[in-house]
């Protein structure tokens, strides 16, 4: 079983989490209550009353990054100070948006977007917490360019990354500015049901017409992230339930059994789960805890707690990505998928060191939930998020895609 902080032990059968929430009157009873800990996860569908914001961050979490940054408390404001020296974050920044973005193949220009989002996103955030106009204006200007003037997303089979990353990412920026005048929420919700969703949707349909196991898991999540983003955006019910559906039962290697084949307890009695990716390599394996993460925020923040759904499953999983990338061992069951179009069979009989130890700001908020809303023990998740706190964000962890595969500032925004 999963070891559990001597502070306070979760009991099995505790209402859902949409359930309290209901029981309680809603989101002010949520934050009355500080976010308690709530056991296995109901099947209800999407929210018969949205929460805005709602998505990676609620009121809540808000409200708290701005009370301890203006106290001056530690260690929000260690993670404050990251955030407005990224230059990402300045109110300078000068959007580039685009019609068509390329990711894969001949004309990539997808880096447009990419640091586009991450500076809408960081001057949201300096926004909220610090309240400065300046931030307000600049990523509104950002979310309106890129809401009335990109019209596609191509490229190769990464196109379908460019869609589900970048979806959900933007999709997160519009919810914060959301209340904001300046922000053209009705082009954004068009941006996300027009454009993104549709590829978001093929490629869970489709996967590009390969084999159902062909992509790893990570395709699949970004994806589902995407739909997931557009509910809520849009408060699309159907598209909310599509994507915990597919969380919960999908065909491919993004829904949580598929994404955590395996299950192992160690020596020390910890609960373990081998992460779909990890026989390829670690840095793929990292940013997978940020997409299912993301998921599961966004889901918590609407009342249903997949953080919790299959016996804590993905708790499992960040654990045991957590300890091997820390240094240590852990077990291994050979993994074998079908690949391409035929599923030729594939297989990997080790666990991957290749970029072992990268560090992604996606661990505070595992850590968070786990041990602080939860209070599980979670050893590994917090070893390796302490170890490289505070969390910065896109800018902070190299100029390439994959420093910005997740938006970051998770120690700002979820220390509790």
């Amino acid at each position: 079983m999963s070891r559990t902080s001597p502070h306070r032990p979760v009991q099995e059968g505790e209402l859902s989490r949409r359930g309290l929430l209901r029981t309680a009157g809603g989101l002010g009873a949520a934050l009355a209550l500080g976010g308690g800990a709530f056991a296995a996860t109901t099947a209800d569908a999407a929210p018969s009353t949205w929460t805005h914001p709602g998505m990676l961050h609620n009121a809540g979490d808000i409200n708290r990054a701005k009370v301890r940054v203006a106290a001056g408390t530690d260690p929000w404001l260690s993670g404050w100070n990251r955030l407005t020296a990224n230059s990402h974050s300045q109110s300078t920044w000068t959007n580039r948006a685009t019609a068509t973005v390329i990711r894969g193949g001949t004309g990539e220009n997808y880096g447009l977007l990419y640091n586009d989002i991450a500076a809408a996103y960081q001057n949201a955030l300096r926004w909220k917490v610090g309240g400065t106009e300046a931030n307000a204006v600049c990523a509104a200007n950002i979310l309106n360019a890129w809401s009335t003037t990109l019209t596609s997303i191509s490229g190769n089979a990464d196109r379908f990354l460019a869609a589900g990353l970048y979806g959900w990412q933007f999709a997160n920026a519009c919810e914060l500015m959301r209340d904001y005048d300046g922000f053209d929420l009705a082009a954004a919700q068009e941006l996300m049901a027009n454009v993104f969703y549709p590829m978001n949707n093929s490629f869970l349909t489709n996967h590009n017409d390969a084999c159902i196991t062909n992509y790893w898991a990570n395709w699949d999540l970004c994806n589902m992230a995407s739909i997931l983003a557009t509910g809520i955006l849009n408060e699309d019910s159907a598209k909310y339930d599509q994507a915990v559906t597919y969380f919960k039962s999908g065909a491919g290697n993004g829904s949580i059994a598929h994404a955590v084949p395996y299950l192992y307890t160690d020596s020390d009695g910890y609960d373990l789960g081998q992460w779909q990716e990890s026989g390829r390599d670690q840095g793929h394996t990292v940013m997978g805890m940020g997409q299912m993460g993301a998921i599961c925020e966004m889901a918590w923040n609407q009342g249903d707690d997949l953080y919790s759904y299959d016996s804590r499953r993905f708790m499992k999983a960040a654990q045991y990505v957590a300890k091997y990338n820390l240094g240590n061992d852990v077990p291994f069951t050979t993994y074998t998928w079908g690949t391409g179009q035929s599923c030729a069979q594939s297989s990997q009989t080790v666990i991957s060191s290749a970029s072992r130890g990268q560090v992604r700001p996606v661990w505070a908020m595992l850590h968070f939930h786990y041990n602080r809303r939860l209070y599980l023990d979670d050893k590994y998740i917090s070893a390796f998020y302490y170890a490289n706190a505070p969390e910065g964000g896109g800018g902070d962890y190299g100029t390439t895609s994959g420093g910005f595969d997740q938006l970051g500032f998770g120690t700002l925004m979820y220390a509790k």
